[in-house]
Parts: C-alpha cells; structure tokens; sequence
C-alpha cells in the first residue's frame, strides 16, 4: 500500500491535484502550445521552426518531468558544465548548444550556404535599405528603457525588429537569458507572420505609381566577385564590430561553400542536414524555456508588444529608405524592395514581389528585393554586435 501511494504522490497527475494554481498555468501554457501548433500544422507558418518551439514549450511544462533545469544556467554568469553532464537531464544537455552561442551560428552558417548574395553585389546600394530596416530595433530599444527594462533586456527586445530569429536567440542568451522564450518565440512568430503585417505598411507608404515601378535588370557578378564579397565583407564588418564575427563569419563562410564551385558536399550538408538538425535542436531548447513560471508574466506581454512595434517600425524605414532612394534616382527605384530590408530570408523578399505584381503584372521585384533582404541579414548581426559589445 505504501509502494502505490508513493507511486501516485510521484505522479504529475498529483502535483496538479495538489496546486491548482499550478494547474491553471500548466492548462494555460498548454493552450498557447496549441496556438504554435495550429499556426505551424494548419496556417503554414514558420512550421520548421514553431513545432519544435511549441513542443519544447510542451515538455517543459509536463509536471514531474524534470527535462531542463533552467537554475544551472539562468543563475549566474557561468555554468557548471561538470555538473550538467553528471545531473542534467535531456534538454539540459541540449540547451549547452544555446548557452555557449553553437546554434545561432551554426544556422547562419546554413542561411549563407542558401542564399544568393548576387543581388547584393550587383546593386551595393541595397546596403543602405538594410541599415533603414533596422530602425526598429533601436527604437523598441528606447521604448523598452522608458518602461523600466534594463538596458540588456531592452537590446535583447530591440533586436526583435531585426526580424532574424538566431541573432535575437544569440543576443538574449547573453544579455537576458529568462526572456529567451517570450522574445525567441515573439521574433519567430512575427517572422511567419510578414506576409500579414507588411503588406498594409507597404501600401501606406507607398503611392501606386511608386509600387508599380519596373525595374531594369541586375548587372552579371563574376565568379571573382562571388568568391571575394564574403571574404572582404568578414574583414570589414569584424574589424568594424568584432562581437559579430561569430554570426557574420558563419554566414559568409556558407555563402563562400557555395560560390567557390569545390565544395558542393559541405555547403549542401550546410544547406540540408546540418541546419535542419540544427533548427530541431534550437527550437525544442527554446521552446523549453518557456516555462509557465517564466512565461506567465507581465513582461512577456511587454515584449510581445515592443516586438511587433519594433518589426513595424523597421518595415517602415526600409520603406522611407526605399522612397529616399526612388527620389534621388528619379524614380528607378521601387520603394517596395525597402521592406525586405528586414532579414527574414527569403520571405520579406517574397512579400515584395507579391505586392508589386499586384499593382503591375509586369513587375518581377524579387532578385531586387534579395539585395536589401541580405544587407538586412548583415545589418541585424551588426546591430547584435554592436549590443553585445555595449552590455556584455
């Protein structure tokens, strides 16, 4: 008798019994579970990143499971990796590839291996929308110091606007390591959602003769070209900023696996299974650190808030720059590539030439749009940089 009483205290289904409160917050988190999912499965959104998100948020909130151990690595500046290999359960061992910044990099390390930085090459202009998108994420930045954060919350949450979800992973695992599930999942959410939140801005900003400009076609980029841009832009950006070498030296070593025409097995395994092993293990991490105790508090509807104020706000100056631009041109420019300055690869671009075509048929924005899309990519992990080098 006493063995099965001990066996029933030891249940989950006991401390649920036991703390109602607890049981209010675990059904709570649970429905939010069901939100990520139904947005992923059935709406399509960000699916390859918001399934693992909701079922680490999931696992974290079984009672009795005891899969991650937030205290080893919220509390204080250094984790005792001894001790989490000799007591540490699953996610916590997982959770070391967050902690000590593998992940990020290593998905940046896939984006350059995917991406075409051609656009970029051929028109250097696009570095300029890349830097207005990033307004976003210096004005949530004040916003979040005028509420009362602090300052490494408050870049941890500005850095939402970059609208590139490794870097604010990377950002907020240094400086505000208890906000990383509220901020991880507002960016990724947020990401999914641009096809929603951009569109109304672009047509705001924009007047109908702007978004039916055509553009002419991009100049051919020479293999020289391709090779060298991700070796100087390394140079420049790390010398500049030396805290973002660990994401742009990432990213332009995968985009250099790629052009250099030798290495097609390794920048295919960047592109493939490497990113796609890594993208489990990040999201599952995440999400499971969204914990009711952590998630379940006034800050995070702060952060959603400032999140999507700071996405926003930075599709509105990639617009304003793309207007600045279309008026120093005379009118070449479509102001509707500026909001691809955001760097959500490729799907801000896609966005803009969605709502290009609308306006004129004849409109092909989206090679275009992969200019301000890339510098955007590179511009949020100089933004990083620049936080981490302030307030690490």
């Amino acid at each position: 008798m006493d063995f099965l009483m001990n066996f029933l205290n030891s249940t989950g289904v006991a401390r649920l019994v036991d703390d109602p409160v607890f049981l209010v917050k675990t059904l709570i988190m649970y429905v939010i579970v069901g939100v990520l999912l139904y947005l992923a499965v059935v709406r399509g959104f960000e699916p390859l990143l918001l399934i693992p998100i909701a079922f680490g948020m999931f696992l974290a909130n079984l009672p009795g499971a005891n899969l991650f151990h937030m205290e080893e690595f919220f509390l204080g500046d250094h984790v005792d990796i001894v001790q989490v290999v000799q007591e540490g359960s699953l996610i916590d061992f997982l959770y070391l590839g967050v902690k000590l910044g593998i992940y990020p990099s290593l998905i940046f390390l896939g984006i350059g291996a995917m991406t075409d930085f051609t656009p970029l090459i051929a028109n250097p202009k696009s570095l300029f929308l890349g830097a207005a998108a990033q307004l976003g994420v210096f004005v949530a930045y004040g916003g979040a110091i005028l509420i009362g954060f602090i300052p490494e919350a408050a870049a941890s949450i500005g850095i939402i606007g970059g609208a590139d979800g490794p870097t604010a992973i990377l950002v907020t695992k240094t400086l505000a390591p208890t906000l990383l599930g509220a901020i991880a999942i507002a960016a990724y959410s947020y990401m999914a959602l641009i096809p929603m939140i951009q569109p109304p801005f672009m047509k705001l900003l924009t007047t109908k003769k702007e978004r039916s400009v055509v553009m002419t076609n991009l100049r051919p980029v020479s293999k020289v070209e391709k090779v060298v841009f991700p070796v100087v832009v390394t140079l420049i950006v790390v010398l500049i900023v030396p805290d973002a070498a660990p994401l742009v030296g990432l990213l332009m070593l995968g985009n250099l696996l790629n052009v250099s025409g030798v290495t097609d097995r390794l920048s295919k395994t960047a592109q493939n299974e490497l990113i796609n092993i890594v993208t489990i293990f990040l999201g599952v991490c995440v999400g499971a650190t969204a914990s009711a105790e952590s998630f379940l508090a006034p800050t995070t509807i702060y952060i959603i808030l400032l999140g999507l104020a700071a996405f926003c706000i930075s599709t509105c100056g990639g617009l304003i720059g793309g207007k600045i631009m279309y008026a120093l041109t005379g009118g070449k420019i479509n102001p509707l590539i500026g909001s691809a300055g955001v760097s959500a690869v490729p799907m801000a671009a896609r966005v803009s030439q969605m709502v290009g075509q609308k306006e004129n048929p004849s409109n092909f924005l989206l090679m275009h749009a992969m200019g301000p899309n890339v510098a955007g990519v590179i511009g949020s992990a100089v933004c990083a940089g620049v936080f981490l080098n302030l307030f690490k």
